[in-house]
Parts: structure tokens; sequence; C-alpha cells
């Protein structure tokens, strides 16, 4: 599974951590988070996103 960094703060979304304070398991795919999920540090939605090379 890939690893996506956002944009605008930087944080990356690494699916086997997941992001438990929000709900999300280890071993959630990027693709597979909710269309409402954003990102924990800066508040942008999934289409602030790249996947990190």
């Amino acid at each position: 599974m890939d690893k996506y960094v956002c944009g605008p703060c930087g944080y990356e979304y690494d699916p086997e951590v997941g992001d438990p304070d929000n709900g999300i398991e280890p071993g959630t795919a990027f693709e597979d988070l909710p269309d409402d999920w954003v990102c924990p540090l800066c508040g942008v939605g999934k289409d602030a996103f790249e996947r990190a090379l």
C-alpha cells in the first residue's frame, strides 16, 4: 500500500499506521479512507494529497 503526503503541510498518511486518533484502523489504504476524512494536521481534504514517491 502506498503512502500519501499532504501538499499544504507535509503530513504523511501511512496505511500501515492508519489514523487511530480519528478512527482509521491500521491497514486502511488511502483509497479506502472515507470521503469526508481530512488531514489531521491542517484539515484539508483527500484531494490535497499526493502519492509519496
